[in-house]
C-alpha cells in the first residue's frame, strides 16, 4: 500500500504509536522534513525485546489429539513446552506460557495473553492426527491465512479451533481512516515476519526430525490471529502414525523438537537486527 505525503498531511497523524521499525521509516519518508533519528532506547527495545510467548495446544477438559496408547496431545505438547522455555531461558531470553499446567485456556485467551505481554513472538505448539491415513507423519508449521494451503491443512484447522475475532489494536489520536491504513500497513509487516520465522522453523526442525511433505503450510488458526505479532504454530507429528507417536514419547525427541524451535527463533532475532541495522 503506498502513501502519499498529502494524505498523511491532511489525515493529522498525531498519535503516539508504537510500530515496526521498517513502518516509522516509510511513515518519515512519506512526510516532509528531516528523517528523526532513532533513540538508543528505541534502538534497544527494537532489537534486544526478546520475550517470546509459548502457546502448549489444548489442555484441562480439551485433550486434543488422543494416540493409539492413549497418549493425550494437551500432555506431550506442554512436556515440549516446557523444554523450549528451559532452552529459551538458559539462552537470556524472556519467556510467558500460555499455560503451565494441564488448565483449558480459551483460544482468544491465548491471543491475548501475547499481545498484552508484548511478546516479540508467539509459538503455538501442537501435534497432529489423520485417522483416515495412519501412514501420514511429519512436523510442519503453519501460518495464518484466512485461505487453507491445501486441505490437510482446513481440516487440521477445523479440529484446532474455530476463529473468533480478529485481534485490532486501537490507533489512538488517528482518524478511522488513518487508523484503517496503520493496522493494514502493522499486519502486512507481522504477516511478513510469519513467514521469515516459519521458513527458520521449517529448516531447524528438518535437520532433526522428520517433515511433513510441503512442510510450509497455512490456515485459519485461532490462535495465529494477532496483527502485531509474528505467529507459528507447529505440528509436532502425528499421534495418529505409530512411528510418530512413539517418538513423542520419547523425551529425547520432545528436546530435539524443542532444541530445534530455539534455534529457529536465534535465526529469527539474528534476521530481524540485520534488517534493523540496515533501516
Amino acid at each position: 500500500m503506498r502513501l502519499s505525503r498529502r494524505f498523511l498531511l491532511d489525515s493529522g497523524v498525531k498519535a503516539t504509536i508504537t510500530l515496526p521499525l521498517w513502518m516509522q521509516s516509510a511513515l518519515a519518508r512519506a512526510v516532509p522534513g528531516p528523517a528523526p533519528r532513532l533513540s538508543r532506547a528505541a534502538w534497544r527495545e527494537a532489537t534486544g525485546r526478546r520475550l517470546v510467548v509459548i502457546d502448549p495446544g489444548h489442555g484441562g477438559h480439551d485433550p486434543g489429539c488422543i494416540g493409539q496408547g492413549d497418549i493425550y496431545e494437551k500432555t506431550v505438547v506442554l512436556s515440549t513446552a516446557y523444554d523450549l522455555r528451559h532452552a529459551l531461558e538458559r539462552a537470556g531470553y524472556d519467556v510467558v506460557m500460555t499455560r503451565s499446567r494441564d488448565i483449558f485456556i480459551p483460544l482468544q485467551t491465548r491471543v491475548d495473553i501475547a499481545e498484552r505481554h508484548k511478546a516479540a513472538l508467539f509459538l503455538s505448539i501442537h501435534a497432529n492426527s489423520v485417522a483416515h491415513d495412519p501412514a501420514v507423519r511429519g512436523a510442519s508449521v503453519y501460518t495464518f491465512s484466512n485461505h487453507a494451503s491445501d486441505a490437510l491443512a482446513a481440516k487440521i484447522a477445523r479440529s484446532e479451533n474455530s476463529v473468533e475475532r480478529i485481534s485490532n489494536p486501537n490507533f489512538r489520536g488517528v482518524s478511522p481512516q488513518v487508523a484503517k491504513i496503520l493496522f493494514a500497513l502493522m499486519a502486512h509487516s507481522t504477516k511478513i515476519e510469519s513467514h521469515l520465522l516459519q521458513q527458520k522453523m521449517v529448516g531447524a526442525l528438518g535437520q532433526h526430525v522428520p517433515l511433513l511433505p510441503n512442510p510450509a503450510r497455512h490456515a485459519t488458526f485461532a490462535v495465529l490471529q494477532s496483527s502485531a505479532i509474528p505467529s507459528v504454530l507447529v505440528e509436532t507429528a502425528f499421534l495418529s502414525n505409530p512411528q510418530d507417536e512413539a517418538e513423542l514419547r520419547t523425551p529425547v525427541f520432545r528436546r530435539r523438537v524443542a532444541q530445534s524451535m530455539k534455534s529457529a527463533v536465534d535465526a529469527w532475532f539474528l534476521a530481524r537486527q540485520h534488517a534493523v541495522a540496515n533501516l
